[in-house]
């Protein structure tokens, strides 16, 4: 394993390089952009997977049938058309905490019967013991659950393609199977109520990372049609074997030119975020395609602020701000180079001031800003969300000029 210097130097930056590489920073070069239409839809994602952090959170109150809470339920919920199915809480100090909901996102009145969805939402990180799940990076092997873990059966077992060669992230796994026991079996029932709706599951930051497991074991263990991920500021969960069963399943392979923008599995990053590049590429993580990465590092973004990336690791998407090769192995030189250009040296010794400072991956102060902004900054459930989203109106969309406005 290589030397970790870089990132423990990163914990004694922290201090001095929040203030010299402030957050707000300028727009990146975009080459394409997204419609209003997804900006739209995952603009809403993120409110819904915001209010996944008044479950399981002391003193919030949590959720409340029809759909109601101390966050965003009113402003999500306009119209009425979300019900509460259910929420779940795994524990709140264990290291299978879990937390979310499942709730029916019916149709407008205009709409089609079959644009009706169950949404699934996982919350972040948020508690003590969300954090040492998330540094538990001791890869173990995977396998998509077809039925029951412990293998007692059930029409769906054996179904599904299998991953070969493939390792997860331990703590991912162990969230997962905290929540599957609950979840599986409420949009099981679900299912059977609106057999025409689709299944969105959307998670935030660990949330992101269950989602995928959660997708895995719905889309190829149980053979289930209409089931959408989407995900922000998600980890890599496991090896290349597992990213590559990743691209098959939801049909990522040959993600050229974005993929177009009706993907089954949409990964969004964002500028300055390090947790989509942890755990580190050096202990054989790889992310998968499906990468939607918002350049603009302060909020709000617009459409043209988004852009659909190609295949695993797009030069000019977040993987691109690391300076990692194509297929995300880093020589020892570049190590180096990462963390003399973190002091703002170079390999001589000399210093100098450097436009990018420390490589993203390191910039673990941003866990507090870039991680937890996107679209409005996520992860507090407090009347209006969080304190610097007040006084911020809706997004607006004006077809005119292809651009969301906040007003």
């Amino acid at each position: 394993m290589k030397p970790l210097i870089s990132p423990l130097l990163g914990l004694l930056y922290t201090t001095t390089a929040a203030q010299a590489n402030p957050i707000s920073s300028p727009t990146a070069s975009n080459k394409n952009g997204i419609s209003p239409q997804l900006f739209s839809s995952l603009e809403r994602l993120s409110r819904l997977v915001d209010i996944s952090y008044c479950v399981g959170t002391p003193g919030t109150g949590g959720l409340s049938p029809p759909f109601s809470c101390s966050s965003r339920c009113g402003d999500v919920d306009i119209s009425g058309r979300l019900e509460l199915i259910r929420s779940w809480n795994t524990g709140f100090l264990s290291m299978e905490d879990s937390c979310g909901f499942v709730a029916f996102d019916h149709p407008g009145v205009q709409q089609d019967r079959k644009e009706g969805k169950i949404v699934v939402a996982f919350r972040g990180t948020y508690s003590l013991a969300n954090t040492i799940v998330d540094l538990s990076t001791v890869p173990q092997e995977y396998v998509p659950y077809p039925a029951d873990p412990d293998g007692d059966g059930g029409d769906e077992k054996g179904k599904g393609p299998r991953c070969n060669n493939c390792t997860v992230h331990m703590g991912f796994m162990a969230s997962w199977k905290a929540a599957r026991e609950i979840v599986v079996p409420a949009v099981e029932k679900a299912r059977k109520r609106y057999p025409g709706y689709g299944v969105e599951l959307v998670g935030h930051s660990l949330g992101g990372a269950v989602a995928m497991l959660a997708g895995l074991e719905m889309r190829a263990g149980r053979g289930w049609e209409g089931v959408r991920v989407a995900t922000f500021g998600e980890p890599m969960v496991g090896n290349k074997g597992l990213v590559e069963f990743v691209d098959e399943v939801f049909g990522l392979k040959g993600d050229v030119g974005g993929g177009g923008e009706d993907k089954a599995y949409r990964r969004v990053t964002h500028k300055g975020d390090p947790v989509p590049l942890l755990p580190l590429s050096e202990w054989g993580f790889r992310s998968h395609a499906g990468e939607i990465f918002i350049t603009k590092g302060d909020l709000p973004p617009g459409p043209k602020d988004l852009r659909l990336c190609e295949g695993d690791r797009d030069k000019d998407c977040l993987n691109g701000e690391d300076g990692d090769d194509e297929e995300g192995e880093e020589s020892d030189k570049g190590w180096f180079r990462e963390m003399v250009n973190g002091l703002g040296g170079n390999e001589e010794g000399e210093m100098w001031e450097t436009e990018t400072g420390w490589p993203t991956r390191f910039k673990l102060w941003q866990l507090l800003f870039a991680h937890r902004d996107y679209f409005w900054r996520l992860g507090l459930c407090v009347p209006g969300g969080d304190p610097i989203d007040w006084g911020r109106g809706r997004y607006n969309l004006t077809e005119s000029d292809d651009e969301m406005r906040d007003l």
